[in-house]
Order: C-alpha cells, then sequence, then structure tokens
C-alpha cells in the first residue's frame, strides 16, 4: 500500500471522474427542495417542468442545437442502445445492414452482436495501425440496403479521433443515418451540431466531471425516430419512459456548460501532460508500444495507451495501485480468463502486445507532479512484471 507520505495519484478519469463541486451544487435543491414530478399538472410539477426544460435548452445551446432535439437517458449506454435496437426495429422496410466498427465501445459492440443474432446483417470496418477508419472502406460498404453508420468519435480504449465530419459527409451523400458515441470526447474538443453531419450523438456525464447515470441522446430534426426500448410514462417525447432524474439531468446541463466554459483552459493544459507523459515512456521503458496515433491532437485529450510486453495488463494495474496511482487495462477479464484487448488487436498488433496494456486518462486535477510521480515508479513496475512473466 501507498506510504502516508506518498500521493494517490488518478489516471482513470476516461473510467469516471469527480463530480465538480459547482455541478453538486447545482444538483442539490433537486434532490431536496425542488422535488416533484415533472409530469405533475400542480405547481410542484410546474416547478421541476420548468427545471427540465431549462436543462435541455442548456445543453442543446451547448451543442448548437434545438432543445426539442435533446432526449435525456440514463446514460450512453442506454443512449446507443436506443438508436441501435431503436432504429433496427423502425426501418427494418428499409433494410437489415447496420455499419460500424472493429473498434467501438462495448455498448455498440455488443448490441450490434445481439442485433446481428437476431437477424440483421453487420459491418464491422477494420481500422489502420493507428486506429483509424479508412474513408474508402466506409464507401465500400454502404449498400442500397443500410440503415445505419454507427461509428464511435475518440475511441475509449486507444484514444483515436475518427474524422467523423469527414466521414459523416461521405455517409450523408449516400442518403444513409449516420450515429456517433461523442462521451470520450464531449466538453474536450467543440461541437457544433448546425455543421457536424451526424443524425444520432450520445453524451453522457460522468466523463466530464457530472453525475453517474445520467446522459443525452441528440436527434436531428427530422431524423427517424427510434421504437423506444422503455415505454409506460411517454416521457422525452415518447421515446424514454420513465419519471426523469431529474438533479441528474440537472447536472449534465451544468457540467456540460462548464466543460464549454473551461475548454480553451483545460484541454491545452492536459494536452501537454499528455504529451509529455508519452515521451517519456517511450524514451525510458524499452519496448513499449504506444496504441492509436502518436500526434496527441489525434487522441482523445489525456488519453495515452500502451502496451507493455510480455505480461498482463491487469498486473501491472495492480502493482501500481499498490503505489497509489490508478489506471486501468485495455483487456477484459471475463470468468477468471484473461482476454486480449480486442481493440488493440484491431490495430494488427499479437495477442501478447493486446493483453500487456496499460491505459493512462488524465483530467483536469492531473498535474505535472503526478506525471512525474508515475515515471519514477513505472519503469520499475514494468520490469518486474516482465520478470515475473517470463518465470512462469
Amino acid at each position: 500500500m501507498p506510504t502516508p507520505s506518498s500521493p494517490r495519484i488518478y489516471m482513470d478519469n476516461a473510467a469516471t471522474t469527480p463530480v465538480d463541486e459547482a455541478v453538486l451544487a447545482a444538483m442539490l435543491p433537486f434532490l431536496s427542495e425542488v422535488y416533484g414530478n415533472p409530469s405533475s399538472l400542480h405547481s410542484w410539477g410546474r416547478e421541476a417542468q420548468k427545471a427540465l426544460d431549462t436543462a435541455r435548452k442548456t445543453v442543446a445551446s451547448c451543442l448548437n442545437t434545438h432543445p426539442e432535439s435533446i432526449i435525456f437517458t440514463s446514460g450512453a449506454t442506454e443512449a446507443n442502445n436506443l438508436v441501435l435496437k431503436g432504429l433496427a426495429h423502425s426501418l427494418t422496410s428499409k433494410g437489415r445492414h447496420i455499419i460500424t466498427s472493429s473498434i467501438e465501445h462495448a455498448s455498440v459492440h455488443e448490441t450490434c452482436d445481439l442485433l446481428e443474432q437476431e437477424g440483421w446483417e453487420i459491418t464491422r470496418l477494420p481500422v489502420d495501425s493507428d486506429g483509424f477508419i479508412l474513408p474508402d472502406a466506409l464507401q465500400n460498404a454502404i449498400r442500397p440496403d443500410t440503415i445505419l453508420v454507427s461509428i464511435i468519435h475518440g475511441n475509449n480504449e486507444i484514444g483515436t479521433i475518427q474524422p467523423i465530419e469527414a466521414l459523416g459527409k461521405l455517409v450523408r451523400e449516400r442518403s444513409v443515418l449516420f450515429h456517433t458515441d461523442a462521451v470520450q470526447t464531449m466538453g474536450k474538443l467543440p461541437f457544433d451540431l448546425t455543421r457536424l453531419p451526424v443524425d444520432y450523438l450520445t453524451l453522457s456525464a460522468h466523463k466530464i466531471y457530472g453525475p453517474k447515470g445520467v446522459g443525452a441522446l441528440y436527434i436531428r430534426e427530422g431524423a427517424p425516430m427510434p421504437t423506444p426500448l422503455l415505454t409506460g410514462g411517454g416521457q422525452e417525447h415518447d421515446l424514454r419512459s420513465g419519471t426523469e432524474n431529474l438533479a441528474g439531468i440537472i447536472g449534465l446541463a451544468k457540467v456540460l456548460e462548464l466543460a464549454v466554459f473551461r475548454m480553451n483552459e483545460d484541454t491545452p493544459r492536459i494536452q501537454a501532460l499528455q504529451e509529455n507523459l508519452i515521451a517519456r515512456i517511450l524514451e525510458t521503458i524499452p519496448n513499449a508500444e504506444l496504441n492509436g496515433p502518436r500526434d496527441v491532437s489525434l487522441r482523445v485529450p489525456g488519453n495515452a495507451h500502451f502496451s507493455f510486453p510480455p505480461g498482463e495488463g491487469e498486473a501491472l494495474v495492480l502493482r501500481l495501485d499498490l503505489k497509489g496511482i490508478a489506471v486501468s487495462s485495455g483487456s477484459a477479464c471475463h470468468s477468471a480468463v484473461i482476454e486480449p484487448s480486442r481493440v488493440v488487436k484491431a490495430l494488427g498488433k499479437s495477442d501478447e502486445i493486446a493483453r500487456a496494456t496499460l491505459r493512462f486518462s488524465l483530467g483536469r486535477h492531473s498535474t505535472q507532479a503526478d506525471v512525474d510521480r508515475l515515471l519514477e515508479v513505472l519503469p520499475a513496475i514494468v520490469s518486474r512484471e516482465k520478470t515475473a512473466h517470463r518465470a512462469q
């Protein structure tokens, strides 16, 4: 365990972030004072409905779109499911073909697996060695029966930022619907939905210092409506029944507003730390492999994803945790069997490299001292893990 004098360092901001104090302050009245159900007709309900409408306007303003285009959900996973499953069922008469990529978030990847089992045809586009989708591959994959293209904006694991504007224009030229999961980039990069050619976009609060359990789906005006996953109350324009998580929605609106306001300050500072971290790991740790592009302007701000073969990413996570440093591994563990990262394998890398992964994700509270402390302990930890792995 870390000694009492050792700092505890959090470098897992891509997984979740602490709630900003200003966001918590904005939420608290809606947990105790303004507690009415927005669907109720009395004054308590009207007060809650007014707050809900204001939050919707705030989110829409941050994205430069219309309030009617914003649907609040329990998070991005629900929003992604709503788009994929909902459109698959509402557009069956048009076609049963969906295009996605080989490096999507699990909420898209596994939903497409399920749809495939139910009879839809899924094309998973390959990526190059840095994780970018090739426009020609996308163009060649579109067919007359293609109902949707779903491409993640910033990959949650390796950090690659897809050229969504160019890909979206290509898809729009073929009159196909386009969806992007913008969870990792929202609040870190500017979004203008009057210019970005997407029909559906998902976002989440807890990746940008907001509460867990709340997200939103943007639906372009005039775009087909998905079949609801949840029915029963008619909330959220009949697309998401259930009493709205008003306090969470207030938190989402506030944190997005703050993120947009602070973006010009936060993003360059975090990218400078990110550049320093990547450069020093490559310089000091033999055989370290950066996954994703080297240029930090092409990565999710703060993301640094490495492989340190041979070894296991989970073992490295635990060794760093003992030093008081929180990071994550890119591989998935199911039933005690450690599987190599499918995202890293999609880059054309071996199982050995795809098992030995670590994701460092810096955030608003990260400092140069944090990076320096990591580099004090990481080389020896990687060396010990390599030695232990070879001895097995």
